[in-house]
């Protein structure tokens, strides 16, 4: 329950494994990323990541028509839409501008913090990517093939504390203001 499965069907093999399992892997993996990437870039994506979060919560909010008009929409349209939107502001999150080399030569000099910073910011990072897109995968009723709802309870439970979930409106006003006070403070 919550790991891996093999299922023997018409002697094909078809290899199941938990979405917990993998929400836990990519975290790990952008850990380790955001490690090897330092804390000044990940920071960068964890700034274009809240964008993204705070954009579809003011559009599906407070435009009007854009919330019904996704929802007479398929699910899987509806779960591209949305993840084609965040995926999309989250690369450009990951294409570093120049900017980041002020704060780069500094994060050099302190390589082991900028190590261990990085690799909390990346984690960060990967939970609000993976978290995001599996919110999307369970709000649309997991409109892909081959992909299907968790099915322990202890999983079902994960999917509260998902981004949208736990850092919607109004938090991620908050989360907003705090990045452009940031930005202010270190770039201006």
């Amino acid at each position: 329950p919550g790991g891996c499965r093999v299922n023997l069907n018409g002697g094909r093999i078809k290899l199941m494994i938990s979405l917990g399992v993998i929400f836990w892997m990519y975290l790990l993996l952008f850990g380790i990323i955001g490690g090897l990437r330092g804390w000044a870039k990940e920071i960068l994506v964890l700034f274009s990541m809240v964008f993204a979060l705070f954009l579809d919560a003011v559009i599906m909010q407070y435009v009007p028509g854009v919330k019904p008009a996704l929802a007479a929409q398929t699910p899987l349209t509806q779960f591209s839409v949305r993840a084609t939107f965040f995926l999309l502001l989250a690369f450009f999150g990951y294409e570093t501008p120049v900017v980041v080399a002020l704060l780069a030569d500094k994060a050099r000099r302190e390589r082991l913090e900028d190590m261990l910073l990085g690799l909390f910011l990346g984690a960060i990072n990967g939970y609000l990517l993976v978290g995001t897109l599996w919110h999307y995968l369970h709000a649309t009723g997991y409109p892909i093939a081959g992909i299907l709802p968790p099915e322990a309870d202890s999983v079902k439970a994960m999917l509260d504390y998902m981004p949208p979930e736990l850092v919607g409106p109004p938090y991620i006003y908050f989360a907003v203001g705090v990045a452009f006070v940031f930005v202010m403070v270190v770039f201006i």
